[in-house]
């Protein structure tokens, strides 16, 4: 893709503890298009969350960037004070946060959190306000009166739609989303996804999605990443990888969760735990889990190649190259 919104280049991340750092985000590089959707997928505790918190700029101690950098628009955002960030928050880049209960300020309307956004980052008039959020309410399928109502009031689903419609009420050109379907049921996660979708192709914003279900973005996402102890081990076109992954972790994962078509078969979990994030891990990180690790796998970083358009790391695959 020659044109880029966002452009993460070598980006590391690191938790200070009292037993030293611990590299939650290792070695990140990736490129997003306008209008795309990228999905990042992994267990819990590989990153994903941590690596869309420093995308945003939101990342608070004891974390901090360690490497590398992030540029949006060619902008390197590391490099921005607070208030040109907060000039770029919302207008350029919003994030949908997990837990709409916990997100949503509890004792305001969802009327008056919209108009906080608005008030604190341009300079609209009351009427003007008030019409904007009751559009983003109707694109969410949200009916208006739903504005005087506070967070408690409104369903699950409601709630995360309502954090989606605040997402958008300035027209943003990447919303970070992170797992904001956990929460819901597969009926309120299908129906959730496919409007996200809606307004993906209406107002022509990318997407930047992190979930720990690999089926739930299937259908949604134009590209996958997966990743592991805060790596990415594979990146790719979706239905690529469904279709033929390569990594062993990201067959192991699709291995773990049941298919509602074709032949049945016994789901198979992956061995083992990950890796201890305070380490220097030497050779590859899966290696301990991996049923099919060899000797060099064990003390050497595995090399990235690129397999049927899918870049991968694992030293498996770097002979076929």
């Amino acid at each position: 893709m020659s044109e880029k919104l966002l452009h993460v280049n070598d980006l590391s991340v690191a938790y200070q503890t009292a037993k030293g750092d611990a590299t939650a985000v290792k070695n990140v590089s990736f490129d997003l298009a306008p209008g795309e959707f990228l999905a990042i997928v992994g267990e819990s505790g590989c990153g994903k969350s941590t690596l869309l918190f420093a995308i945003a700029q939101l990342l608070s101690n004891p974390a901090r960037i360690s490497g590398g950098n992030i540029y949006y628009q060619n902008q390197d955002l590391n490099t921005l004070n607070k208030e040109q960030l907060r000039q770029l928050r919302w207008r350029e880049i919003s994030v949908v946060m997990q837990s709409a209960m916990n997100a949503l300020n509890p004792v305001l309307t969802i009327e008056a959190q919209l108009s906080d956004v608005c008030k604190a980052h341009t300079d609209w008039d009351e009427g003007k306000i008030k019409q904007r959020s009751q559009e983003v309410m109707q694109m969410v399928s949200i009916d208006p009166i739903h504005l005087k109502s506070y967070a408690f009031q409104l369903s699950g689903g409601m709630r995360q739609r309502a954090m989606i419609a605040m997402a958008m009420i300035l027209n943003p050109k990447l919303v970070i989303m992170d797992e904001p379907t956990s929460a819901l049921d597969v009926v309120a996660q299908s129906s959730l996804m496919v409007q996200i979708q809606q307004l993906r192709k209406e107002l022509g914003f990318s997407v930047l999605f992190v979930t720990h279900d690999m089926h739930v973005v299937t259908k949604f996402s134009d590209r996958l990443a997966v990743m592991y102890a805060g790596e990415i081990v594979e990146i790719g076109k979706t239905q690529e990888i469904f279709a033929n992954p390569k990594h062993p972790y990201t067959i192991g994962l699709l291995d773990a969760f049941p298919s509602l078509v074709g032949v049945k078969k016994e789901l198979t979990g992956i061995p083992g735990n990950p890796p201890s994030l305070l380490n220097n891990i030497l050779g590859c990180s899966f290696a301990p889990r991996c049923k099919q690790v060899q000797g060099i796998c064990k003390t050497q970083t595995p090399p990235e190649v690129i397999l049927d358009s899918i870049n991968v790391r694992c030293h498996l695959l770097s002979s076929r190259n």
